[in-house]
């Protein structure tokens, strides 16, 4: 993709992203995801209704009437984004590839955490971290954010979520809003989420291709593993293999539900010719 291109492909995105976090998704997140906490504001004359426990009792010495203590939500936050970029985000059949739907679920989130005044980093990783891009605010970090979910080009195409959750933790201290974009055909990351949940609120949301979940019945064909590189010759006609990696896929989807479930975060699924809008709307209206 040479510049002009790809300053296009990014404009074409902002426009298309930014009005729906404008208009769909702001609020939503606000309400959501709140502050850290609480943090002093200002001190007033006590007014009926106040609770006493926030009077600010040497204020209400030196004047001799009560004050309180006004605090406010502190509202700052740092929001990261973990994209997966293994082989297999260039699968798609339906209007779009996984890896172009991920381009769009991430500028959307931040977009709306921009609107916020929150912090985006990224990290894109396969089975290691590939690229990290620290947490900043701003429009020019958004489009840089978006550039390079177009245009990176990974070492490797296989996958490894544990390493790349390790990661996190090392590189952010304090707690952060975490969306990990993902099909999460993968597993042995169970421990790992589970120690990295207690500190961030993380939110797994999974894109996939409905042909992911079934093969169909379509005679012998040669099918190209894009983690591994191995071609295969696949016997579609068969009823056991057909069943084999439906259940094979089922095994994935399920450990990915009941493993983020457990660790006490959140899960979304995003097919890809499916409206990813409703489904983020749907998921922040839940938690909100």
């Amino acid at each position: 993709m040479d510049t002009k291109e790809l300053l296009k492909k990014v404009r074409k995105i902002e426009i298309k992203t930014r009005r729906l976090s404008d208009h769909i998704f702001g609020g939503e997140y606000h309400s959501t995801f709140k502050g850290r906490g609480m943090t002093f504001s200002e001190v007033r004359q006590y007014q009926f209704g106040d609770d006493v426990r926030n009077i600010d009792w040497n204020v209400t010495a030196r004047y001799n009437e009560p004050y309180v203590k006004v605090f406010e939500e502190e509202r700052e936050l740092t929001m990261m984004l973990m994209a997966d970029v293994s082989g297999s985000k260039l699968f798609g059949t339906k209007n779009q590839f996984k890896d172009e739907i991920v381009t769009e679920i991430a500028a959307t989130l931040a977009f709306s955490a921009t609107q916020n005044n929150d912090k985006i980093g990224l990290i894109l990783f396969s089975d290691e971290v590939e690229l990290y891009i620290p947490p900043k605010k701003g429009r020019s970090h958004v489009l840089r954010i978006i550039r390079e979910l177009l245009e990176f080009k990974p070492k490797s195409k296989k996958t490894n979520i544990s390493e790349a959750l390790r990661f996190l933790s090392n590189v952010m201290k304090k707690k952060a809003i975490v969306f990990m974009l993902s099909d999460f055909i993968a597993d042995d990351y169970k421990q790992t989420l589970k120690i990295t949940a207690g500190k961030h609120d993380i939110t797994g949301i999974r894109i996939f291709d409905k042909h992911e979940e079934m093969i169909p019945n379509i005679g012998m064909v040669q099918m190209l593993d894009e983690e591994t590189g191995e071609l295969l010759l696949v016997n579609t006609t068969s009823k056991k293999v057909r069943h084999n990696y439906s259940k094979f896929h089922a095994e994935r989807v399920n450990y990915f539900k009941d493993t983020f479930t457990k660790s006490g975060s959140g899960t979304i699924d995003c097919r890809v010719d499916e409206s990813y809008v409703k489904k983020l709307l749907g998921y922040f209206k839940r938690r909100g």
